[in-house]
């Protein structure tokens, strides 16, 4: 999915909020971060697995990624506050299952895997996904973990002054006012 149609998703997979109420609820939440903020939830070996897995999920390229984003802070505060115990038991259930995972495909936990077994590995999570959320809803099962983690991850970079600004140049002031003219004719603000 390329990054420019990820505010649609973010938009579609969240029954009963609006793109607006996430926005807002997302950037108060990052407002409460910052480099250094505790963890309250993941401990050092799940925080270092959230963080290479964002990473991978929403790459540094030209803009800043998950990393530079605090993601990984980001769904540690969801954990504590938002998300009750049974779904935050799911997600570290789910970050333990990406570790057997890598070391039933290459033999070591995920952060000690390659880049290059690392993507293969997610490349089978997101395959999965797939299949699971093209199957009709009524036979689905449960969310599978990976879904629900890229959900996370993208809606903590997109909410984040990183993805909001570098990324998407959102800017809550345009540098100017330019009524009716054609979308490739504005220039990108500066």
């Amino acid at each position: 999915m390329d990054r420019r149609s990820v505010l649609r998703f973010l938009g579609v997979a969240t029954v009963g909020a609006t793109a607006t109420d996430l926005e807002a609820m997302g950037r108060a939440l990052h407002g409460r971060l910052g480099r250094g903020t505790p963890l309250r939830i993941l401990d050092p070996h799940q925080n270092a697995t959230v963080v290479a897995l964002s990473d991978v999920i929403l790459p540094a390229t030209d803009t800043p990624g998950a990393k530079a984003a605090l993601v990984n802070q980001f769904i540690d505060l969801l954990l504590a506050e938002w998300f009750s115990p049974e779904e935050r038991d799911r997600v570290l259930a789910g970050l333990a299952n990406v570790d057997a995972r890598a070391k039933a495909a290459f033999g070591k936990d995920f952060l000690d895997g390659t880049p290059t077994e690392q993507v293969a590995l997610l490349t089978a999570l997101d395959d999965e996904t797939a299949r699971w959320n093209a199957s009709p809803q009524a036979t689905r099962g449960p969310e599978p973990f990976y879904h629900q983690l890229k959900w996370l991850t993208l809606f903590g970079y997109y909410t984040s002054e990183v993805g909001a600004e570098q990324e998407e140049h959102y800017a809550i002031i345009p540098g100017r006012y330019v009524p009716c003219a054609p979308a490739d004719t504005v220039a990108a603000p500066e």
